[in-house]
């Protein structure tokens, strides 16, 4: 008997040749990219159907750049290296480390009262969707080639992971976003 857990779902952006970050992990070409200030490719929808966000360390670590914290739904970083003590102050009772297992801490949001987790960041995703734990994907591929980087996929699944395709937009930036279901 399956037990319920939370449901995962993406929502990334990559270059034309599959990229999510340069190799030391910047994201400048992302954000040069970005065509119109205020425009968010259906973001805010996408983050007002979860109730919170898994990310990887490293994602945790460049969010952390940025002038302000982006979320306001709660965080959870999982990480085998961090501690609840590397949670700056600002952000305590926000955020929150967790060396979890995937399937395992899909049971603990969902006893939390997590029904939707949006999972982000290139190696967790990749775990979730090996173990099965991702239920969609929203990709919006940029029209930026930057020749080498942190790929979004690439060599870390052990198999074959089908998708439906749900719905295709083409943006006036040049941005082009797909949908996919997981196939079960």
């Amino acid at each position: 008997m399956l037990t319920a857990m939370t449901t995962g779902h993406v929502f990334i952006a990559v270059s034309l040749d599959g990229y999510i970050a340069r190799l030391d992990g910047a994201i400048d070409w992302l954000v040069e990219s970005w065509p119109e200030v205020g425009h968010d490719y259906g973001y805010a929808e996408f983050i007002g159907n979860v109730d919170g966000l898994v990310m990887g360390r490293a994602t945790f670590e460049k969010v952390l750049t940025f002038p302000t914290w982006l979320y306001e739904k709660p965080v959870v970083v999982l990480s085998q290296t961090l501690h609840a003590s590397d949670v700056p102050p600002a952000l305590e009772g926000r955020v929150r480390i967790s060396a979890a297992e995937p399937a395992e801490l899909m049971q603990e949001l969902h006893r939390d009262g997590w029904r939707r987790a949006y999972i982000d960041g290139g190696k967790v995703i990749r775990s979730f969707m090996a173990q099965g734990l991702i239920e969609d994907l929203v990709i919006t591929r940029l029209p930026i080639l930057i020749g080498t980087g942190l790929p979004l996929f690439g060599g870390a699944l052990d198999a074959d992971i089908r998708l439906s395709h749900i719905e295709t937009t083409t943006h006036t930036s040049g941005f082009v976003q797909s949908r996919y279901a997981v196939i079960r």
